[in-house]
């Protein structure tokens, strides 16, 4: 019987942990609502760049034909996309997992929202004007949102599995018909919401946002924030790809509310003057760490299409190049394989440490401006996506990097194209 690799045992102690991550309905459903909010908050975002273009001509350009108040259009599309992103986030959260329960959509999505709105504060103007605070449905509301979104839906789901309905004759209207079999979930909605908030009123923290931002969101964002910790998810991310999972995905439902959460404390602050607060966020890890894709592989596939011996690395290099222009290196990975090769697994799970401490310097001594906030799509093209997040700076580093990532592959290329060349060659 063939003694079984140290490959083989890593691999199968780590696939049934990562898969049971990935298939965890609440990790899923966050994802989901992040994805489908992901559209509105990129496009937000952009509206971000024209009022802090990094040229003033622009500037003028734009003042002389629109005036000076043509700012306040590009920044109300920003307040009703990203400062109230998690509103949309509650959304995607709830739908998702109301599917997974098999729940009626509006019935997951309507209860959601009104558990959110319940725990928000409310303000007071001069004018005795009664408001929800929009600063409350941006970063500092995400975590809040995440928490009630679950837990309606799990709310709604407990009382119908219990037969705890309205149920009305066949001959009305099904739209009809649902809206009474909501009833009795809503006033659990109601009342649980409502002894939460005013539970919170009574404590120092005075609301649930404030404690949820004090006590998980801000510990979990400054530990996200850090380079150690970092390092560590994106190692994590490239070594379950390594085994065939979707490290990204997998790492991605932990990791996006945080880093999304830092992304939009780098924009609120880009968008008055003001100094960025954070190296590491969202575009950090999809622009300067996954430059063409997860373990920074734009190195490897220009390796492959410029210098490889093989047919076969020659080939994928011809078709892996498109997609690892825009950071799909899906084709690459499976293609080559990296997945469970031992040659080329190894600069790939390491890959992280090295760009991701680079990069972190760089930002830190000032070389490279802090990434900006704006949320361009991760698929944006190297180079392209650095000018964008961090000016001129950015692209030049960006351009570094392909640089590094072609010397940092080209030792285990030699060695994966030299076997794959000598294959053919006795083939």
């Amino acid at each position: 019987m063939e003694k079984e690799s140290f490959l083989d045992r890593f691999g199968n102690k780590l696939m049934p942990v990562a898969t049971k991550l990935n298939s965890n309905r609440y990790l899923a459903a966050i994802r989901d609502g992040f994805f489908a909010s992901m559209s509105i908050i990129i496009v937000g975002s952009i509206f971000l760049i024209f009022p802090n273009f990094p040229y003033q001509g622009f500037i003028d350009f734009m003042n002389g034909i629109f005036g000076d108040n043509w700012v306040l259009f590009c920044n109300r599309a920003y307040d009703m996309s990203v400062n109230i992103m998690s509103i949309y986030v509650v959304i995607g959260i709830s739908k998702s997992l109301g599917n997974y329960y098999k729940l009626d959509t509006i019935s997951s999505i309507i209860p959601a929202l009104l558990s959110y709105f319940l725990l928000t504060p409310t303000i007071t103007g001069a004018d005795e004007a009664v408001g929800l605070p929009i600063s409350n449905f941006g970063a500092a509301g995400l975590f809040l949102g995440m928490l009630t979104a679950i837990l309606s839906v799990e709310i709604t789901r407990f009382v119908l599995s219990r037969g705890w309905k309205i149920k009305m004759p066949d001959t009305v209207p099904d739209n009809v018909s649902r809206s009474f079999e909501a009833l009795i979930p809503a006033v659990f909605i109601f009342l649980i919401y409502l002894f939460i908030f005013f539970g919170f009123k009574m404590t120092p923290y005075g609301d649930a946002q404030t404690f949820i931002f004090e006590i998980l969101q801000k510990p979990l964002t400054a530990l996200g924030a850090s380079l150690p910790a970092t390092i560590i998810v994106q190692v994590l991310a490239t070594l379950l790809f390594s085994f065939g999972l979707h490290g990204p995905n997998i790492v991605g439902s932990v990791m996006t509310p945080i880093w999304t959460a830092l992304t939009v404390e780098n924009s609120e602050a880009y968008k008055v003057g003001d100094v960025i607060p954070n190296i590491v966020n969202a575009q950090f890890d999809a622009n300067y760490v996954k430059l063409g894709g997860c373990g920074t592989t734009i190195g490897l596939v220009i390796l492959f299409l410029v210098f490889a011996k093989s047919s076969q690395f020659k080939t994928l290099g011809k078709l892996a190049i498109g997609p690892s222009l825009f950071n799909i290196n899906e084709p690459l990975i499976f293609g080559t394989p990296i997945v469970l090769n031992p040659i080329l697994m190894i600069p790939f799970i390491l890959s992280p440490i090295i760009f991701a401490s680079l990069s972190y310097l760089v930002t830190y001594i000032g070389l490279v401006p802090a990434a900006n906030g704006v949320n361009i799509p991760w698929t944006m093209p190297p180079i392209l996506s650095g000018l964008f997040i961090s000016g001129w700076r950015g692209a030049v580093w960006q351009i570094v990097e392909i640089f590094l990532s072609i010397a940092w592959y080209y030792p285990f290329f030699r060695i994966a194209d030299k076997q794959a060349f000598q294959i053919e060659k006795a083939a």
